[in-house]
């Protein structure tokens, strides 16, 4: 039998891969199960995996599965207030399967520019100009402008974001504290990171240990986009 943290989290990463097909980080379910650190879920996943609910995937960061669920539990999902990447894949088991390349109808499509590429690790140059658009089903972006930058780097593949990636973009200049943005730094490095405010400065916040928070002031950071939905080619 499993504990109610136990339970809870196996709910939670069930049906986050249920909706994303990307585990969630471990960043995501401490603060899901309100835990105060990181260690704990380290505690309960191996405690899950011992259990054979869950099992994880080597040479893949942070890949988890879940084998299978309790039979008499059906314990409420815990809510995350992290971003939870809207992923399309090549098969997820969705009836209708999308990966980049894929075509759609004309009428069931937005078409956004691609900026060029992105830094989720060690910083590139600014943004680049439009290089070519793609079609997406409008479901995946909100009302306002947006557009497409290719990932390149690893310090967000705790987030569910991979080099190789194509991020979708809502154009803005303002973020909360906790989105993932692109952030220009003094009009010259374009990069993706998670914003966080601290007092009168602004930490853009990796989501991969090997890579150091940055603290800016505010007069060096311009908000460029918010992360609205994720793509990913196979």
């Amino acid at each position: 039998m499993l504990t109610k943290k136990q339970s809870e989290l196996l709910r939670y990463i069930h049906e986050r891969l249920k909706e994303t097909g990307v585990p969630p980080s471990f960043d995501e379910m401490k603060d899901a199960l309100d835990l105060r650190s990181k260690s704990g879920i380290h505690r309960l996943i191996m405690a899950l995996e011992e259990r054979g609910f869950i099992r994880r995937l080597p040479n893949r960061a942070r890949a988890l599965e879940v084998l299978r669920l309790p039979e008499s539990s059906t314990p409420a999902t815990p809510r995350s207030t992290r971003f939870a990447p809207s992923v399309i894949e090549g098969n997820l088991g969705k009836s209708r399967p999308v990966a980049l390349g894929d075509s759609f109808d004309s009428n069931e499509t937005v078409t956004i520019p691609v900026m060029g590429r992105i830094a989720a690790g060690t910083p590139i140059s600014a943004l680049q100009t439009r290089s070519h658009s793609i079609a997406l089903p409008p479901d995946m972006i909100s009302g306002g402008e947006h557009y497409a930058l290719e990932v390149r780097g690893d310090s967000m593949i705790e987030a569910g974001i991979l080099d190789g990636d194509t991020v979708v973009i809502k154009k803005q200049d303002t973020a909360e504290s906790g989105d993932i943005v692109v952030a220009l730094i003094d009009d010259e490095e374009a990069t993706l990171k998670r914003l966080r405010k601290r007092g009168a400065s602004i930490a853009l916040e990796a989501a991969n240990p090997a890579y150091e928070t940055r603290i800016f002031g505010p007069d060096r950071v311009n908000i460029q986009g918010k992360l609205v939905s994720l793509l990913r080619k196979y």
